[in-house]
């Protein structure tokens, strides 16, 4: 199991770290992805797409459980993905956060954990929300969002490979997911500050992709613009974009956290250079 870790002692160099989108399926990633070592006084967030298998992701969870104090997980796209498998959706959801627990890491399920190195309450939040393609543009109804996209040659491997099993659509186990979130958010006292990690960015403003801009409607969903607000976070995580950045913007500090496919980063500078710290 994890190091064992009491939220009453603080490390004076404790620090909270994220990464997202290892994508170990490709065996270049996966080779470098050993160079994260021992950090073992600081939790990691794990903000999705590690890979597409069960057991990418396990190779994942076993390497780094040892290395830190805690690891937190949220779920991307990629590992939602039905690939010859029986299992789909929901229950492929339901699976992941069951392996993800056998290794200790922290699920969407799971209570918010406490930050011990804040001086107020604050709250380690993630989340699994998935999208509902209203981050398109305003004049392109619904029903022709997909037309849209493809007009561009634009189109999401999701919608042969993501099931929403036993929902009707994405959208509709996105509409779930979002309801059942916000009340657990609501439910955290006022004098409680948060940090929202999701695969996603939260607000479409920032689903801006200059190389595929009609890929924006698989990139979240306008219900959780107003989170980061409503629900006092000091940092937004996500990832997904593979275009990672650091901004301030109306007194939260927001992370991208990708590290993406082999052509996207530096192989000259190890996986662990790539980690970014939250707190």
């Amino acid at each position: 199991m994890l190091l064992p870790h009491a939220d009453s002692i603080v490390p004076v160099d404790m620090r909270l770290l994220a990464i997202s989108d290892l994508h170990l399926g490709h065996p270049v990633n996966r080779r470098h992805f050993a160079s994260i070592g021992e950090s073992p006084e600081d939790w990691l967030i794990l903000a999705g797409d590690m890979g597409e298998s069960e057991e990418q992701l396990a190779f994942a969870f076993e390497h780094l459980r040892s290395r830190f104090a805690r690891l937190i997980w949220v779920p991307g796209n990629h590992e939602l993905w039905t690939i010859g498998r029986s299992s789909r959706g929901e229950a492929r959801y339901q699976s992941l956060v069951e392996l993800a627990r056998s290794f200790g890491v922290i699920t969407p399920e799971d209570d918010y954990p406490q930050w011990p190195g804040s001086d107020r309450p604050l709250r380690i939040a993630p989340l699994f929300t998935l999208y509902d393609y209203t981050f398109r543009p305003d004049d392109v109804p619904a029903d022709q969002v997909l037309a849209w996209a493809a007009a561009d040659n634009t189109i999401c491997a999701d919608e042969y490979l993501l099931h929403p099993t036993p929902y009707p659509s994405r959208s509709a186990w996105c509409a779930a997911r979002i309801a059942v979130t916000e009340a657990r958010l609501a439910a955290l006292p006022e004098a409680c500050e948060t940090v929202l990690i999701s695969h996603y960015p939260l607000r479409r403003v920032d689903a801006r992709l200059p190389r595929i801009p009609r890929f924006s409607p698989w990139c979240g969903t306008r219900a959780t613009e107003s989170w980061p607000q409503r629900f006092r976070a000091r940092a937004v995580i996500y990832g997904h974009l593979h275009i990672r950045r650091q901004f301030d913007d109306e007194g939260v500090r927001y992370h991208e956290v990708s590290l993406g496919y082999p052509w996207q980063w530096d192989q000259t500078r190890p996986v662990a250079s790539y980690v970014q710290t939250i707190l």
